[in-house]
This record gives structure tokens, C-alpha cells and sequence, in this order.
């Protein structure tokens, strides 16, 4: 008769054993070439897949904690927040779209605005996210951007802006919207005959009202790579002038080839190259 004690790593034992599964959230797979990413390895590169380097979506807070040195952030006219003019109504009211967008993104409209450092140099900062009604420019993320660029303007700060916005003017807000972009391009023409410094830093999107006003008036016009930007969509163009476009005609590459950007920079670097530009242009 055998009495000796069972081998605990025998393969019967083994067998019997639960078998453990894999932790969630440990992998994600990639928007650009679909392959299965360690999300802590694509967390330590900001968001940017390690095998493609596709550039994929950060929100407006993940921006600041990117770009501005860590406790610096001091956030300027947060508590303004959207109205209803046009008591707006299509599939549903414009405040419950307004109300859900804020309880899912924790934004108060898509414009985030305020001062803090870059490596030791102080900055008037803004972002906009496409997170919230595709980061289209309602009344509130003009203001807050015109609010901004006068603040700038009156304490002599270099101005930095990361544009995320997919949409252009929100129709839901009607020519109170429109309006913007005019407005604030007003503000930056006053921010530039001040000698301000202005950097504009297009992310995927950057299309509409945003694309077509503050965001291409930048002293220094930076994208990410492979970002979409323009101001009409690929299919809306096609359809109206009828004409078979370049492949990639709205991507940062071809806009730099034609000059329409001044530089590409990937997200790893560009809290150092913003600090760089600064020091360069004497701000």
C-alpha cells in the first residue's frame, strides 16, 4: 500500500486547480494598426501606440498633466457654463445634451482655460477636447478662449493652445455661435500687435470653426503626427466640388509638405519643444 503524500504540482492536481485570468485593463488594442498594446506601456509614451505611433485620443485634463509641470495648473474662468438661447430641440432638448455631456466627460463645455508653468516658464494655456459635442465652439468655449488670449495679452504670457475639436460652430447655439470665431480672432490679432507669442498645437481632429480660425493663427503652428485637420470632411468636399482628392490631402504630414504647419511633433516631445520655441522667440 503506498502512503506517501500526494505530489501537490502533480498534473492531476495541477488539473484541478482554477486557472487564473488575466487581469482587465492590462492590454488595449490600437485605433491605427489594431495590435494588442500593454496600456502601461502606452501610458508611459502619453498615449501613443508602440508599435505604430498612432496618436490616439487624451482627454482635456490628461493634456494639462502632459504639458504643464505637475501642481502648476491654476484653471481661469471655470465656472462659466453653456445657455440655451435658442431653447435648441432635435431628438432632444439642448440642455439634457448638455447635462449628460458634463455628467459623462466631468467638463463644463470643451474648453479648458488657464495659466501654469512649462519647465519653469509660465504660460496662459488652453485646450479643447473633442470629448464634448465633438469640442464644438459654443458661446462658452469662444469666451473662454477670448478671456484667455486678453489675459495673455494684459500680462504678457506666451499663449499656448492644443486644439482637439471636430466640429466647427455648434449649431445648437445658432449665430451666437457662429460669432466666435470671429471674436476670437479679433482677440489674437490685439494678442499679436502686443508682440505676444502664440503656439497652436493641432491634435486629431482639428476640423470646422476651430481649423478656421484661432487654431491656424499661431506664430508656430505644431501637429501630431497623422492628425486630421481641415475644415470640411473628405466626403463633404469630394461631394461638392466633385473633384478626386489627394490621399491623405488633411493629414498634418501633407499640410506640413505645403506649409500650412510648421513642424510635427509627437506627444512625447512636446512639453520640451514648447519650452524650446519659448526660449528661442525671447518669451
Amino acid at each position: 500500500m503506498n502512503t506517501s503524500t500526494p505530489d501537490p504540482n502533480s498534473w492531476r492536481n495541477l488539473m484541478k486547480r482554477p486557472k487564473r485570468a488575466v487581469p482587465e485593463g492590462l492590454w488595449q488594442r490600437c485605433p491605427g494598426c489594431q495590435a494588442t498594446i500593454f496600456r502601461k506601456e502606452a501610458q508611459k509614451l502619453l498615449g501613443v501606440c508602440p508599435e505604430c505611433d498612432y496618436h490616439w485620443y487624451v482627454s482635456a485634463r490628461e493634456r494639462i498633466a502632459q504639458v504643464l509641470d505637475e501642481g502648476t495648473f491654476e484653471e481661469w474662468d471655470g465656472d462659466l457654463e453653456p445657455a440655451d438661447p435658442l431653447e435648441f430641440f432635435d431628438k432632444r432638448s439642448y440642455v439634457d445634451r448638455l447635462r449628460e455631456e458634463q455628467s459623462r466627460t466631468g467638463l463644463r463645455d470643451a474648453a479648458v482655460t488657464g495659466t501654469g508653468m512649462i519647465r519653469g516658464r509660465r504660460v496662459a494655456f488652453g485646450v479643447t477636447d473633442s470629448a464634448f459635442i465633438m469640442g464644438s465652439m459654443g458661446s462658452v468655449v469662444g469666451e473662454k478662449i477670448t478671456r484667455l488670449v486678453e489675459r495673455a495679452t494684459a500680462e504678457q504670457l506666451p499663449l499656448i493652445i492644443i486644439s482637439g475639436s471636430g466640429g466647427g460652430a455648434r449649431m445648437h447655439e445658432g449665430v451666437f455661435s457662429l460669432m466666435q470665431m470671429a471674436k476670437v480672432s479679433a482677440a489674437i490679432a490685439r494678442f499679436h500687435e502686443a508682440g505676444g507669442l502664440f503656439i497652436s498645437v493641432l491634435t486629431n481632429p482639428t476640423m470646422g470653426g476651430v481649423a478656421a480660425s484661432f487654431a491656424s493663427l499661431g506664430d508656430l503652428v505644431f501637429a501630431e503626427p497623422k492628425a486630421l485637420i481641415g475644415f470640411a470632411g473628405p466626403r463633404t468636399i469630394k461631394a461638392t466640388i466633385r473633384i478626386e482628392l489627394p490621399k491623405g490631402f488633411q493629414t498634418s504630414e501633407f499640410l506640413l509638405e505645403h506649409g500650412f504647419i510648421d513642424r510635427i511633433v509627437r506627444r512625447p516631445e512636446l512639453k520640451s519643444e514648447l519650452a524650446r520655441a519659448i526660449d528661442y522667440c525671447g518669451k
